[in-house]
């Protein structure tokens, strides 16, 4: 089965599931659905930013400093998010990320979803999928703020980054 033809909750503005869809016909008809964004930091403290490879539905070649993806139908958040952490960054037995908060991400022209934001410590080696992941690095936060006006990110993963630090600003909620 491609990407394209995976199947996922359909929700309303209040994240209620009210039908189901290909991911295909999601994207391309604008529908609402819920992704998961996993702040993933080393035994440093250093956050996993990795390039996406230019075959992605979305924002292909760009980069993100999350890790995450769309929930399948009748998948819970936290279960996305445990099965995409490890998918992505290639590695199994990771703990479970912890929840944090969701928010509702508009990105204009159709493009709306349900975001979970988790976060989790990853102390394995990791061998991010091939064709998820173009390039990788583990960068300490001060170099993914001196970069963020350099480099062309995802849009989701930028709202997500920026509520994450007002969430831990307002909180002063430390990683950990």
């Amino acid at each position: 089965m491609s990407a394209a033809d995976e199947l996922l909750d359909i929700v309303d503005e209040n994240d209620r599931v009210i039908g189901q869809s290909p991911r295909g016909e999601a994207y391309a008809r604008g529908l609402r659905h819920r992704c998961v964004f996993i702040q993933v930091r080393d035994a440093e403290g250093r956050l996993f930013v990795h390039r996406r490879t230019a075959t992605k539905l979305v924002f292909p070649s760009l980069y993100d400093m999350f890790v995450g993806g769309v929930v399948g139908a009748g998948e819970s958040y936290d279960d996305a998010a445990l099965r995409e952490a490890e998918e992505e960054l290639g590695v199994s037995g990771l703990p479970r990320p912890k929840p944090l908060f969701t928010f509702l991400y508009g990105g204009g022209a159709g493009r709306t979803w349900w975001s979970a934001v988790y976060e989790v410590r990853c102390e394995l080696p990791v061998d991010p999928q091939a064709e998820e992941v173009a390039w990788h690095a583990f960068l300490p936060e001060d170099e993914v703020e001196r970069r963020l006006s350099d480099r062309e990110w995802v849009p989701d993963g930028l709202a997500a980054y920026e509520r994450l630090k007002e969430y831990r600003r307002a909180g002063q909620v430390p990683f950990g």
